[in-house]
C-alpha cells in the first residue's frame, strides 16, 4: 500500500456533539484538536430556526461536485428528519433543506441538482426538485422497504438504492422540476437487511454492499455479490454500518461498539492496513471517504 499521504480527510457524523467531523487521514490521534481539519451542525447556519428540530442524529455525509454553482458541496442526512445541500466548505448557509421526515439514512446529489434521499423507517426513496430552489420541496417517491442508501452511477446513469432484501437500479426521467422515478433492474440481496452502499476507490464495476451479517461487493457487470474480494476475511463481519477505501487501498468502516451513547454508534473508526483511530467521547455512526471522486481517472 502506498503512502497515506495521498489518501483523502475522512467525515464522520458524531451524533454525540451532533457534528458532522472531518479528520486528517495522517493524524493518529483523532481525539486531538489538531487532527480535525473542518466540522459543521446546523446550529452553524443562520436562518433555518424551522429546521434545528429535524437536526441531532446525523445519519450520512458525501462531498460532492456542484452541478448548478460549480465548487463542491456537502449533501447530509440525519434520523430526525433532515437532508441538506451545504455549500462546501462554507458550510454557513443551506443551497436546499427540508424536513423530509422518516428516518432519512443516505442522500446523492444527482446531475441536474435534484437530492434523492433515502428513508429507512417510512420505506422510501425520494427524488427531490431541490434544483427549483431552497424552498421547493416536491418531489417523486418510491416505496422501497427499508431504505438505507443511495448512489449515483455516472457511467450507467441510474441511481442504485439499497433496501432490507433488494438492491434495486432506479432511472430517472420526467423533468427537472417534475422528476419521475423507474425501476429498472431488482436484485435480491444474499442476506437481509442492507445497510451501506458506496462505491469501490478505482472499480466502477463495483459497489461496496453491507447487510447486517455480511460485507460484500456487488459486480454490476455480472450481477454477483461478491465475498472473495481482497481482505474479505477482514472486512466480512456483521453489523457494518458503513464502508469505503482510500486510494492507497486503506479500507475505512464502522460498526457499533459495546458501551457507546447509542447501540448503532461508535468511537473507533476501523482502518485496514493502519492503525485504527479513536475519537474519545465520540458517537460516531458512518465515516466517509471525503471526496467527491470514485476513481483516479474521473
Amino acid at each position: 500500500m502506498s503512502g497515506m499521504t495521498k489518501d483523502y480527510p475522512i467525515a464522520c457524523t458524531d451524533q454525540k456533539s451532533h457534528r458532522i467531523l472531518v479528520f486528517s487521514p495522517s493524524a493518529l490521534d483523532w481525539s486531538a484538536d489538531e487532527s480535525e481539519i473542518w466540522s459543521w451542525s446546523l446550529h452553524d447556519v443562520d436562518g433555518c430556526n424551522e429546521l434545528l428540530q429535524a437536526w441531532g442524529l446525523p445519519t450520512d455525509v458525501k462531498l460532492r461536485h456542484d452541478p448548478i454553482r460549480g465548487g463542491q458541496c456537502m449533501i447530509v442526512t440525519d434520523s430526525r428528519g433532515l437532508a441538506a445541500i451545504v455549500p462546501y466548505p462554507g458550510g454557513e448557509s443551506l443551497i436546499w433543506g427540508a424536513h423530509v421526515g422518516g428516518n432519512p439514512h443516505s442522500a446523492e446529489l444527482l446531475p441536474n441538482g435534484n437530492l434523492a434521499v433515502a428513508a429507512s423507517t417510512a420505506g422510501w426513496v425520494r427524488v427531490y426538485a431541490s434544483s427549483q430552489g431552497p424552498t421547493c420541496e416536491d418531489y417523486a417517491e418510491l416505496s422501497f422497504l427499508g431504505a438505507h442508501g443511495v448512489h449515483w452511477d455516472s457511467r450507467r446513469s441510474v441511481l442504485w438504492a439499497l433496501g432490507d432484501y433488494d438492491l434495486v437500479a432506479l432511472r430517472l426521467e420526467g423533468t427537472d422540476d417534475q422528476p419521475k422515478i423507474v425501476v429498472g433492474d431488482r436484485v435480491p440481496l444474499p442476506t437481509k437487511y442492507g445497510h451501506d452502499l458506496h462505491p469501490v476507490w478505482g472499480n466502477d464495476d463495483r459497489l461496496w454492499i453491507t447487510t447486517v451479517s455480511h460485507v460484500y461487493q456487488y459486480v454490476i457487470s455480472s450481477g454477483r455479490f461478491d465475498r472473495e474480494y481482497a481482505d474479505c476475511s477482514f472486512m466480512d463481519r456483521h453489523d457494518v454500518k458503513s464502508i469505503g477505501n482510500q486510494p492507497s487501498g486503506l479500507i475505512v468502516s464502522t460498526s457499533p461498539r459495546a458501551g457507546g451513547l447509542y447501540e448503532w454508534t461508535t468511537d473507533e473508526i476501523r482502518f485496514h492496513g493502519a492503525p485504527n483511530r479513536m475519537r474519545q467521547g465520540a458517537a460516531i455512526y458512518k465515516a466517509r471517504i471525503w471526496t467527491p471522486e470514485y476513481s483516479s481517472d474521473k
